[in-house]
């Protein structure tokens, strides 16, 4: 029974690059044609597969609901927690994890650092959106023309110094971003908070929510601080794998 259900989900992956017939399913199984129109027949009575007019079978409609069903129902927040968990027994900052919706970039997640001090940021509680480091990787993956049309309505808060001043300095960065592929905001909302961080992508490549560690002056320097940024790009690679499906790997030690 394993053999045949080997059979038959090694026949979606060769669907996948295009309509083929049946002699070219058992070819590539390495099986008789009889074998093969049995598995494609189990298949079409599932709605994985579709027999079309010319005799090919390609794709069908009901595999492509199960991947969007199983995508909506993803939760990145569970998936993420426990690799944010880990990056923070590793170096003891605050890690966060944040997602970009209506139009506002919020906090999902949050780990508290180990020593006294504390940042203010709260689950739920929307990111200083033209300076904080998560807000940055989520805009930075939307298309120029999105990108321009949400800098144009933001307002440009002067935080501290360091805050981005203007519509045309924050698409700058946003494309620095997009070309990096990480993050910082050193000081740009609170002098004496540093942060930096990396994208969570899903299975299309698009970033599905942006993670962060961030930590006061008082405790690392943001040269310091930066010496990190190769841990947080692996936790949020490994974090991309999981979710998108790719790979299996749990909480690493980093």
């Amino acid at each position: 029974m394993s053999q045949t259900v080997d059979r038959a989900l090694s026949i979606l992956p060769l669907l996948a690059q295009g309509p083929a017939d049946l002699g070219q399913v058992a070819e590539r199984l390495g099986v008789h044609k009889s074998t093969a129109l049995r598995l494609l027949r189990t298949l079409h009575e599932h709605g994985l597969v579709y027999r079309q007019e010319d005799q090919r079978y390609r794709l069908g409609a009901r595999l492509f609901a199960l991947a969007q069903e199983a995508v909506e129902n993803l939760d990145v927040r569970e998936i993420a927690h426990p690799h944010l968990v880990a990056l923070n027994d590793r170096c003891g900052h605050t890690v966060h994890l944040a997602v970009y919706e209506e139009q506002e970039v919020l906090y999902i997640d949050k780990v508290e650092s180990r020593y006294p001090v504390r940042m203010y940021s709260r689950i739920g509680k929307p990111v200083a959106i033209t300076v904080a480091a998560v807000a940055k990787l989520l805009l930075a993956d939307l298309t120029e023309p999105e990108r321009r049309a949400i800098a144009d309505k933001l307002d440009y808060p002067m935080y501290t110094s360091r805050s981005t001043p203007d519509a045309a300095a924050f698409l700058k960065e946003l494309a620095v971003v997009r070309e990096q592929g990480w993050a910082t905001d050193l000081g740009g909302h609170e002098e004496s908070i540093n942060c930096i961080g990396a994208p969570i992508r899903g299975a299309d490549g698009r970033v599905v929510a942006a993670m962060s560690v961030s930590a006061p002056n008082v405790v690392v320097t943001a040269e310091e601080l930066l010496t990190l940024l190769p841990l947080v790009r692996r936790t949020a690679e490994s974090i991309s794998r999981e979710y998108s499906g790719s790979g299996t790997n749990r909480p690493r030690k980093v």
